[in-house]
């Protein structure tokens, strides 16, 4: 029968996982800002990547805190988050449209360590571990900082940049559209006066028609 583990067990698991996370993302990083053309973004690429040895270095002194040896657990959450990004840099040409891509795998990785490092923080509590809860809350404020930083790049010129192309040529579209509805709308014009001149020759017909009877009264 297998051992039952405790939540301090969990939550030791919990740093290992998030210590190979740190660990890929030190070395994915450099990746996604060589790739980045909008200058602000490879700039918060490099920013970030700085942080995420900060990080490692926390994690390190979260293990000497519970007196356990530093190792990593194998993450595949954050590896298959690494490798859809690799994916997209591979398949896509340089450009506003990568860019934005890149800002989605780069906060895809953000919101994975939000999630883990905020149940780690939470199980800390619950067990006493108050001074391990202080020391990664630190890290989860840049993560949630990195987040924020990412979405305002995003929504304030990357994304935009991203959609310039295509709202070109829509616009485009929808010239010829117009074009041919002036044309449309002068052809609809001159047809009901075309009809009104044939109904009225039609009337003025049908009255020549009754005369030769008025005749033979």
């Amino acid at each position: 029968m297998a051992q039952s583990e405790t939540l301090r067990d969990k939550m030791l698991d919990e740093l290992k996982d998030l210590y190979h996370a740190e660990k890929q993302l030190i070395k994915a990083l450099p990746k996604l800002a060589k790739a980045a053309t909008h200058g602000d973004l490879r700039s918060a690429f490099e920013t970030h990547l700085e942080e995420t040895q900060g990080h490692v270095s926390r994690l390190e002194e979260a293990f000497e805190l519970l007196d356990e040896k530093v190792k990593a657990k194998p993450c595949a959450g954050m590896a298959g988050i690494i490798e859809e990004g690799a994916d997209t840099i591979k398949e896509s040409d340089k450009g506003p449209v990568l860019d934005a891509c890149l800002v989605a795998s780069a906060q895809r990785a953000e919101h994975y360590e939000m999630a883990a490092y905020g149940t780690v923080i939470a199980w800390a509590k619950v067990l006493g571990q108050d001074d391990l809860a202080s020391l990664l809350e630190q890290t989860l404020d840049e993560e949630k900082a990195t987040d924020e930083k990412l979405s305002a790049l995003a929504e304030s010129d990357v994304n935009q940049q991203a959609a310039g192309g295509e709202e070109s040529e829509a616009s485009e579209e929808e010239d010829e559209p117009e074009l041919v509805g002036i044309g449309a709308s002068r052809a609809t014009r001159r047809q009901p006066a075309a009809i009104g001149r044939d109904a009225g020759s039609s009337r003025q017909g049908a009255k020549t028609q009754k005369i030769p009877g008025r005749g033979r009264r």
